[in-house]
């Protein structure tokens, strides 16, 4: 059976390597940020620490080494280099492989594992220990070079009574007393003024606390980390102990235990007039317990020796919840939304003012609820944008590149599904960045450029849509070569006059390709009309504009969500059918004077522009007779406009979006269906595919 605590570690251990990553790679640009290699530190004593509480020994063992490196470059005594990057970044992926499955014993990961950690002590100033022990007996051995001196350090009161379950969880509080110890002077008192008799004693709960006195330098958020994964129901403070810098051994026991809130000042008061000392007068008269009075002696006996700067930090609750529960929550406010047009549709048709009311009542509720479960799914594009930063560094230095990637947006926020549905188109079209676009240094500079090259990633929020933009300063797009690559593959016919933008278009195109050589990289001819097809399912757009020797710019148009969409309701016969209303630019009426002008052609004049149409009645084979007044419903596709002509335009709809089975998976210009109000099902149309299939029927004719 799967233990939830070790999964919830592995989740946890996850996201906090994506961001060691991050931090990694921010170093390398900037070595002399020591809050940089603090935050480094705290992320590898965290997966250290945490990984021992539960169990995951290996991984414990394994990133002690590299936080034992780590300790030294805070220290002074290592500075940052690439080769430190190189084996840290190596070490944090060997990790999430061994997170993955905490079960390999395999011999090449064993040596894989083996030569990181010998490299990691070449970079110590002393040789390591020959026969290294267990973590936490290594950090004893190591020299203190992490604690400066008294005067910096800072005194911690620690009041942890855990839960009594905490042993059924997996974990061990004696493991989390060890990690304080390592992270300076240690005083403990044990309570355990709750521990029951020994009849009704259990060894499966945990009856102690403790009141620990910490005198460390590594501050209150490492101290935080010690304790990242203790259930919620164990009772935890962590403060400064406030010193007085003019008379540091003169605050008294009655004002310690006051301070902690073990004693009423009125009472301190009334007990002040007797001669013993006030510890056992306090005791004596039942006030306070022995055990309280002696953490409040220890707490004292601390303050003389060290003085502190008063710290604070803003504490955040979060609650992780399964990606699944919030599918299936979206998957219910789609079915209230539809319920909610159903009960609205049934108002109007009964005509009944109190109905209506509470149709309107509902229908704001629904709205409101939607909004909320949707933005509970949002995630800023910034977590993706980090994880190409690896890519650049790792595919630039394969190739002999000097590459720099920029961003912009990274709080732009998408629906979670579109973002991991994004991250492969993006991912290959930043390689072909790196592989095709940008030149290596020699050439750079030949051509006056500077050594280093350019990716730029830009996200930015624009109604129900989100643009991305991968811009890089490389060589462009050699037009005349795309055209000739073309003829070629026979994908244009001899003779064919192509604007810029139609010949940039052609790359996109199965098998096109204008590499000399096929490498690991690119050259297979496969990926750029993947990646185009993938972006249409999202129901998405692709543009794209190079100069040539200048650069190129991949502008990604996504909607925000793909759980729930406004849309255009349009009638065509009997049948009803959608457009995604962020595709939709206009609507007009289409008169037979209008089609008696065109000659017979399907265009139309519109405020002095032509816009060609496509009849959805004809194309869909839709039985009947058409009505004398039609409807046009303009869209928007690359910059250019295309009508559909519809019998009638009811209006805007929220529409629920459901899949089609999978009998009508390849039906070309449908990409889903919804239910409206009267139970009746109306189709989604891919308005994209239907333009590019009327396209490739007009060309064939």
């Amino acid at each position: 059976m799967t233990d939830p605590h070790r999964e919830a570690f592995r989740e946890e251990a996850f996201e906090t390597l994506v961001q060691l990553e991050s931090v990694l790679l921010q170093l390398e640009a900037e070595p002399h940020d020591a809050e940089l290699v603090g935050t480094a530190f705290r992320y590898l004593h965290t997966i250290k620490g945490s990984g021992a509480m539960f169990g995951f020994d290996d991984i414990a063992s394994f990133t002690h080494e590299v936080e034992t490196v780590f300790d030294l470059v805070r220290g002074g005594k290592i500075a940052v280099s690439k080769a430190l990057i190189d084996l840290t970044l190596a070490a944090r992926d060997e990790i999430r492989i061994m997170l993955g499955a905490n079960v390999s014993d395999d011999g090449a990961e064993r040596v894989e594992k083996a030569q990181i950690v010998a490299s990691l002590r070449r970079l110590l100033p002393e040789p390591a220990p020959k026969h290294p022990s267990a973590p936490r007996q290594q950090e004893r051995a190591m020299p203190p070079i992490s604690h400066p001196a008294a005067a910096e350090r800072t005194a911690y009161r620690i009041r942890f009574r855990p839960a009594p379950g905490i042993f059924l969880s997996g974990a061990n509080p004696v493991l989390l007393l060890n990690e304080l110890r390592e992270m300076g002077s240690v005083t403990l008192t044990v309570n355990t003024d709750r521990v029951p008799t020994l009849e009704e004693i259990s060894a499966d709960f945990c009856h102690t606390a403790w009141d620990i006195v910490l005198v460390s330098s590594r501050g209150l958020e490492a101290i935080e980390d010690v304790f990242v994964f203790v259930d919620q129901e164990s009772e935890l403070t962590i403060e400064p102990i406030e010193d007085n810098p003019e008379t540091p051994a003169e605050k008294r026991l009655g004002e310690i235990l006051v301070e902690r809130g073990d004693l009423d000042p009125q009472q301190l008061e009334a007990i002040l007039g007797s001669h013993k000392p006030i510890g056992e007068l306090l005791v004596e008269s039942g006030l306070v317990s022995r055990h309280s009075v002696e953490s409040a002696l220890v707490e004292q006996r601390q303050l003389k020796e060290i003085h502190r700067e008063r710290s604070s930090q803003e504490q955040k609750t979060s609650i992780r919840v399964p990606s699944e529960r919030l599918d299936h929550l979206v998957n219910l406010v789609g079915e209230q939304v539809t319920v909610q047009a159903r009960l609205s549709q049934l108002a109007q048709t009964l005509k009944r003012p109190d109905l209506a009311s509470i149709a309107e009542e509902v229908a704001r509720l629904t709205a409101d609820l939607r909004e909320s479960t949707l933005q509970i799914r949002m995630l800023p594009i910034g977590s993706t944008f980090s994880s190409f930063r690896r890519l650049v560094r790792d595919l630039s230095m394969e190739l002999g590149k000097e590459i720099v990637m920029t961003t912009a947006g990274e709080e732009t926020e998408l629906d979670k599904t579109v973002i991991e549905k994004l991250n492969d188109p993006l991912v290959h079209m930043i390689r072909n960045c790196i592989d095709h676009a940008i030149e290596t240094p020699q050439q750079r500079v030949a051509r006056g450029k500077p050594r280093q090259g350019a990716i730029h990633l830009a996200a930015v929020h624009s109604g129900d849509s989100v643009y991305l933009s991968i811009g890089d300063d490389g060589a462009g797009l050699d037009r005349e070569a795309i055209f000739a690559k073309a003829l070629e593959n026979e994908l244009v016919p001899a003779g064919a006059q192509l604007t810029e933008k139609e010949t940039f278009a052609l790359i996109f195109e199965p098998g096109f390709s204008t590499a000399k050589a096929v490498t690991n990289v690119s050259g297979r001819g496969v990926g750029m009309d993947v990646v185009k097809r993938s972006i249409e399912d999202l129901r998405g757009s692709i543009d794209l504009k190079s100069e040539l020797g200048r650069g190129t710019t991949i502008t990604v148009r996504i909607p925000l969500t793909l759980a729930i969409i406004e849309s255009l309701l349009v009638r065509i016969g009997t049948d009803h059918y959608m457009f995604p209303l962020s595709l939709v630019h206009e609507c007009m009426f289409l008169t037979g004077e209008a089609a008696v002008r065109a000659h017979g052609r399907q265009v139309v004049n519109v405020r002095g522009g032509i816009v060609p149409y496509i009849r959805l009645r004809s194309l869909f084979a839709t039985s009947g007779t058409p009505p004398a007044l039609e409807q046009l419903v303009i869209a928007e596709l690359d910059g250019k406009r295309i009508g559909f002509v519809v019998d009638k335009v009811i209006g805007q709809h929220q529409t629920v979006i459901k899949a089609l089975g999978s009998a009508y998976k390849h039906v070309e210009g449908v990409s889903g269906a919804s239910i409206l109000g009267d139970g009746s099902v109306a189709l989604i149309l891919d308005v994209p595919k239907l333009y590019h299939a009327e396209e490739l029927a007009a060309d064939a004719a």
